[in-house]
Formats: structure tokens, C-alpha cells, sequence
């Protein structure tokens, strides 16, 4: 079982797919929920319960998308003390908090710690600084889940920045 368990994880990551990528999102679907945070530092067992509460909503919906190296997972901090975490999804899930994003979007990949995250994040202000954009906001994907860290040697994070419409010119 623990076998069966372990491939059904996360999938293989391609950095490449998500990294210095641009999206132009229209009304894209995502389930959504929240924890709490204490000064910025999430309760791990707090994180894993409600991503597994919200992927069981969208599997029964079967809402999820079918590749699964497509389906994001994006938190973003609203405050010192609450997360917001949102499960990409192809069609609304009865009893969730449905959402929509539409906008656009520029993803770069980063590999480390999860502390490094503040770092990473002025990295991808310089990034965007490069491109004469600027974030509206931040989310971050997580590519695996600790134990899949683990199993695959690597800690990708992708950091997908808001950026106004009309920044350039």
C-alpha cells in the first residue's frame, strides 16, 4: 500500500515548464481555504490536513485537472497570521469556496529551503524589475509535498506574481 501510496503523490516536476513563463488567466478556477498562520509560520500538520480536505472536495467533483503535473497549488499570506491556499480546478465544486483569477501572470522557479522564501521573493521583484513589471501580489506553488522532497532530491517552488495589465507603456 505505502508503495501505491507514494506513486499516486506528487508528480515529476519540469522547472522548465513553469519557469520565466508569462499566463494570461481568464476567469481560471480554483477552490480555495485558509490557515492559520503564527508571525508568518505555518503548522505543518495544520497545512497537510486542509490541502487533503480540499482535494477530496475537487476529487469527488472531479474537478481536478487530468494531468496532474497542471494542477497548481498556490498559497499566498494576507497577513502575519493567515494563509490563503487555492486548488486550481476545471469546473466549481459544490461546497467549496469557488474563486476565479483572471489576469496576468509571471512564474519563475526557485529550488531551497522553504525559509529561503523571503529571498526568493526579492529575487523575483528584481526579475520582474527586469521585465518593467511589478507584482500586484504573490503566490507560491509548492512542486512537492515534504516527503516527495525527499523522494526526489529537489525543493521546487514557484512564485507566480499578479502584475497590473497596463504596466508597460
Amino acid at each position: 500500500m505505502d508503495q501505491v501510496r507514494e506513486k499516486e503523490c506528487c508528480p515529476a516536476f519540469k522547472p522548465e515548464k513553469w519557469s520565466e513563463k508569462s499566463f494570461k488567466w481568464h476567469e481560471k478556477r480554483f477552490i480555495k481555504t485558509w490557515i492559520p498562520l503564527f508571525f508568518h509560520m505555518p503548522i505543518p500538520a495544520m497545512v497537510a490536513k486542509k490541502i487533503v480536505k480540499l482535494s477530496a472536495k475537487a476529487e469527488r467533483a472531479n474537478a481536478l485537472e487530468e494531468q496532474r503535473e497542471d494542477i497548481l497549488l498556490l498559497f499566498t499570506h494576507t497577513n502575519p497570521f493567515r494563509s490563503e491556499i487555492y486548488l486550481s480546478v476545471r469546473s466549481p465544486v459544490q461546497s467549496a469556496n469557488n474563486v476565479q483569477f483572471s489576469g496576468n501572470f509571471i512564474s519563475k522557479v526557485f529550488e531551497g529551503p522553504y525559509k529561503a522564501i523571503p529571498k526568493f521573493m526579492r529575487q523575483m521583484e528584481h526579475y520582474l524589475g527586469l521585465q518593467e513589471e511589478k507584482a500586484k501580489r504573490f503566490f507560491v506553488h509548492y512542486a512537492y509535498c515534504p516527503k516527495c522532497v525527499e523522494r526526489f532530491g529537489h525543493n521546487y517552488m514557484v512564485i507566480f506574481a499578479e502584475i497590473n495589465d497596463n504596466t508597460k507603456g
